[in-house]
């Protein structure tokens, strides 16, 4: 089975305490969990680690759905260390991991990452159909000789702090929400493509930055950005959308960085989305957009002091 030689290609030095889960966006709501991880596996003397998914176990399970991830399993596994995880086990779920029952797959844990402890959220659960839920963990932890504690989940003005919620404000458009939750900015990455080249002729060259197509993107529209190229950061406007002054055709993610002006192609940008400055629109020609483009600016440049 893939995930014996996955989690036998790790081997811990010394006993480990685990949590198990997607951790898509690594938001407050996780770090809440994490920091008690870390905090419990330096009093015992372990060490903390993650045992992660490559892909949405919801999705491998119901091939129709659509899930749109808002962290790749790279940036996760960076984010993840940057808390303070000192070991990352990304796992590629699969219908045969499914048929595990949670006994095995704590079995594996146990063999493999020396596991001594589990610490999960209220809802948690593995194994086939679900039946390693809190309750059943805390039971199999008394006979195979692991801990369970159950950190209860972040809720924060009033509203459950999660990977859906974050989701939702990120189809509104709303990035002081969306960061809000995270506690951090919203981030999308990716390298420098080649594009139909119209910012030139409208006076604002932009750079078309192709994304993982599973990547969650907000609402399309115009944002305030600040956009990372290397060690230098750019004020920035960021277009997300199908460009239908032009074509209507794919849509593009397209920034435009104030105050620079070189060639990049190839090269690779991260941009945090602060915020949303309008939808996007139809203009009845080329000088109607670029004025916009110039307002935009303008306001970009007010919001990002």
């Amino acid at each position: 089975m893939q995930v014996t030689s996955e989690l036998a290609s790790f081997s811990p030095e010394r006993g480990t305490l685990l949590t198990v889960g997607v951790f898509d966006g690594v938001h407050l709501g996780h770090k809440q969990l994490l920091d008690r991880l870390i905090q419990q596996a330096a009093k015992r003397k372990l060490i903390s680690g993650v045992v992660t998914f490559s892909q949405h176990p919801k999705v491998v399970l119901s091939p129709r759905a659509k899930l749109a991830r808002l962290t790749t399993s790279e940036q996760r596994t960076s984010l993840l260390k940057n808390i303070g995880v000192e070991l990352v086990v990304p796992l590629t779920f699969t219908t045969e991991f499914a048929t595990l029952s949670a006994r095995e797959f704590i079995t594996l844990l146990q063999r493999h990452l020396r596991m001594q402890g589990l610490v999960i959220g209220p809802d948690f659960a593995l194994g086939r159909g679900r039946e390693g839920d809190a309750a059943s963990l805390e039971s199999l932890g008394h006979e195979l000789g692991f801990t369970v504690e159950v950190v209860e989940p972040l809720i924060l003005e009033g509203s459950l702090v999660s990977s859906t919620a974050i989701r939702g404000a990120l189809t509104r458009g709303d990035m002081k929400t969306t960061a809000k939750l995270l506690g951090r900015n919203f981030r999308l990455s990716g390298p420098v493509v080649g594009g139909m080249e119209r910012g030139h002729v409208l006076g604002f060259p932009t750079a078309n930055i192709d994304v993982d197509p599973d990547q969650a993107l907000p609402s399309d529209g115009v944002y305030a950005t600040l956009t990372f190229l290397g060690d230098e950061v750019y004020k920035s406007v960021t277009n997300i959308g199908v460009r239908p002054t032009f074509d209507g055709g794919k849509r593009t993610i397209e920034v435009f960085l104030m105050d620079f002006d070189e060639g990049i192609y190839g090269q690779g940008l991260s941009i945090e989305l602060i915020e949303h400055l309008r939808g996007e629109a139809k203009f009845a020609n080329a000088k109607e957009l670029s004025e916009q483009i110039a307002r935009d600016v303008n306001q970009a440049r007010s919001i990002l002091i």
